[in-house]
């Protein structure tokens, strides 16, 4: 199987109000609009908020977004009015994370990864 992109699709019960979160609070560029939709970058991803949903996402679904300065990004969505159900702290495996919501309850979670952390190792070895 060959994979060529990917994206997150969600269907928010109020879709207007989930693509100003998206656009204008976590401030995601535009890859693509279409009537009923709009596609955001999401770092190596894509995420699109198209259709309307009726239930809202389940427990088990996370969204899971890198940033360079956590405590940046906490004090912007503050300034902004977010809720944040987290502060960021640095969890056992090494990452920092901080915990919020979307308008219709999707969790996110935002993560610094520390310069000295193994995800940022070149894993490979020397020829």
């Amino acid at each position: 199987m060959e994979f060529l992109m990917s994206r997150m699709i969600l269907h928010p019960r109020d879709p207007e109000r989930s693509v100003a979160f998206y656009r204008d609070t976590l401030g995601l560029a535009i890859y693509r609009e279409f009537p009923g939709g709009t596609v955001f970058f999401l770092g190596n991803g894509l995420l699109e908020v198209s259709g309307r949903g009726e239930t809202g996402p389940g427990p088990d679904v996370v969204l899971w977004l890198q940033v360079r300065d956590i405590a940046d990004t906490a004090r912007r969505l503050g300034d902004l009015g977010v809720p944040v159900e987290r502060a960021p702290e640095e969890e056992p495996w090494g990452l920092v994370e901080m915990w919020l919501r979307d308008p219709d309850g999707l969790r996110i979670v935002v993560v610094q990864v520390p310069d000295d952390h193994p995800i940022r190792r070149d894993q490979r070895q020397p020829s």
